[in-house]
């Protein structure tokens, strides 16, 4: 199931990103995110809100910066964290999940295809490169207990 973006999502986004949503027609929305503080960069986000591939409904997230090019296929779901700057993207397929995290300081991060037991291991017998991954994408967890956005 993809998750219905509402206005209120897009403006929580937003928010939490410190920039503005510029609507790219009915369906698509960028964000254009800069850090000028550290280290100067920029990144632009889009959410493009169901796309239709073969019949099916999807939406995908891309982010665009220098050097990089990522996406996000069958976004099921965010996190925007006020406390976190950032913004945690989500799509599952089976019993691998995928997250794409854009922080408010334009730093970004991808964690492809982890296996759930990643997820929901003890993160303190996981080796120090995959403790992040799995912290990071814990907030998956809930999804399915009623998870709301």
């Amino acid at each position: 199931m993809i998750h219905q973006f509402t206005k209120e999502n897009i403006d929580t986004i937003a928010k939490i990103l410190g920039t503005q949503a510029k609507p790219l027609g009915n369906d698509v929305f960028r964000f254009e995110v800069k850090n000028e503080e550290d280290q100067p960069r920029k990144l632009a986000l889009e959410i493009h809100l169901g796309l239709d591939i073969n019949g099916e409904q999807m939406n995908m997230v891309s982010v665009y910066s220098y050097n990089t090019f990522l996406q996000l296929h069958n976004c099921t779901a965010f996190v925007a964290s006020d406390m976190l700057q950032q913004v945690t993207f989500f799509g599952k397929s089976g019993d691998k999940t995928s997250g794409l995290i854009v922080e408010k300081t334009a730093g970004c991060s991808l964690y492809a295809n982890v296996d759930e037991a990643i997820i929901t291991g003890d993160f303190t017998e996981l080796p120090e490169d995959l403790m992040m991954c799995g912290i990071a994408l814990s907030l998956t967890e809930s999804m399915d207990d009623g998870f709301s956005f």
